[in-house]
């Protein structure tokens, strides 16, 4: 009966995944990325493109490629869309875009990129156009796990305390960040919010499999509930959120000019501009990437997938391994993150080839708070 049960619920978390945009935003620090992988001018990255906010920041390092790679092509889609705006329009339409997450003449403005997107994602923008034209809902509440935002930010307005999020957010000390999450974290952690957040249903919307959910039930003192209790304690209580972007957009559905990803920043405008060609897109899987275009790639950011083959496909991951092993630098790099403490499933295709380092004092420094761990890996 567990099995068959397993079976349904991931066959709904593929169906999600299969057929909708899930992330609008990356939820892994580039901040902490840059600390382990040394970007430069003669680096070639791989990266799960996600909603290719990292993929641009990495940009600005002015490599000589970022290779994005997703099995979903609306993910795809997002960063197409996202490079289109830099290079063939100006600053402010893409701020109103993917920085407000709304713009008045968002139908106008994709019909005029039409020469300068695929097909798949002109198509999907035109069909998923209020996701930018409502004045009411921004972008950033969107897709699927932008839906479980929206729901989330509703029910801190229901309980009166979302202006309490914002001010935190807005606050100039940690010190009063630690009040105001004082106050809201009772509410927070309510038994109906325990009760959404273990179900299957919110996770696969945010993007989480079963086995990585299963990961957090059996690795994490409390659970999943325990995780968030803590991880949200840090990140909201410990940390500075003047410059956390993450969760500001989760909160208020939009970034501001000084607290948003850099490829939104005024400033890195013109740089944005010069390295976008330097972004190549790739619908298909990591190793089927490199299968078809062999080459040394310097950096390799694998974020969680690790979690899901190794529940899923064991001989893929080993083959992902292999590939990644031949396709690699003799000082290449990796970096992941995973619902587990411990990583103790990579193969020894990867162990061969690679030193593995649990990052525990980088990963207490992520503004994000949505991993239990961070790995990185450098040849041998």
């Amino acid at each position: 009966m567990k099995q068959v049960l397993n079976k349904v619920k991931d066959g709904l978390f593929s169906r999600i995944h299969g057929n909708n945009l899930i992330y609008n935003a990356c939820w892994e620090d580039p901040r902490c990325d840059h600390k382990i992988l040394d970007i430069n001018v003669s680096s070639k990255v791989v990266v799960i493109t996600s909603a290719g906010c990292n993929a641009l920041d990495y940009a600005l390092k002015a490599p000589q490629g970022v290779y994005c790679v997703d099995v979903n092509p609306r993910q795809n889609a997002t960063l197409e869309l996202k490079i289109a705006l830099a290079k063939y329009t100006d600053y402010d339409t893409l701020f109103a875009f993917f920085g407000k997450g709304f713009h008045p003449q968002a139908a106008e403005v994709i019909t005029s990129l039409k020469p300068h997107l695929s097909d798949f994602a002109y198509r999907f923008w035109q069909e998923k156009i209020k996701y930018f034209s409502n004045p009411q809902r921004s972008f950033y509440y969107y897709g699927t796990s932008g839906v479980f935002a929206w729901l989330f930010r509703q029910y801190l307005i229901s309980q009166k305390i979302h202006d309490k999020a914002v001010a935190m957010i807005e606050a100039t000390t940690i010190e009063e960040q630690a009040k105001l999450y004082a106050e809201i974290e009772p509410v927070i952690f309510s038994g109906f919010i325990k009760w959404m957040m273990n179900r299957h249903i919110t996770m696969s919307m945010l993007g989480v499999p079963r086995p990585q959910r299963q990961l957090l039930i059996d690795g994490y003192e409390g659970g999943i509930t325990g995780f968030l209790r803590d991880a949200f304690h840090h990140v909201f209580a410990e940390m500075p959120l003047n410059d956390n972007y993450f969760w500001r957009a989760y909160l208020t559905g939009s970034y501001t000019e000084n607290c948003c990803p850099e490829y939104l920043k005024r400033d890195n405008f013109a740089l944005l501009q010069s390295v976008a060609d330097k972004v190549h897109l790739n619908t298909c899987t990591l190793a089927d990437f490199l299968r078809e275009n062999p080459d040394k790639y310097s950096d390799f950011v694998l974020l969680d997938h690790q979690d899901w083959l190794a529940a899923h496909n064991e001989e893929a991951l080993k083959e992902e391994w292999r590939l990644i092993a031949e396709n690699s630098t003799p000082d290449a790099k990796t970096i992941m993150r995973s619902a587990a403490l411990q990583i103790d499933f990579l193969p020894t295709e990867s162990t061969d080839y690679f030193a593995f380092t649990n990052q525990i004092e980088l990963h207490r420094e992520c503004r994000v708070g949505t991993y239990c761990s961070t790995y990185t890996g450098a040849k041998k």
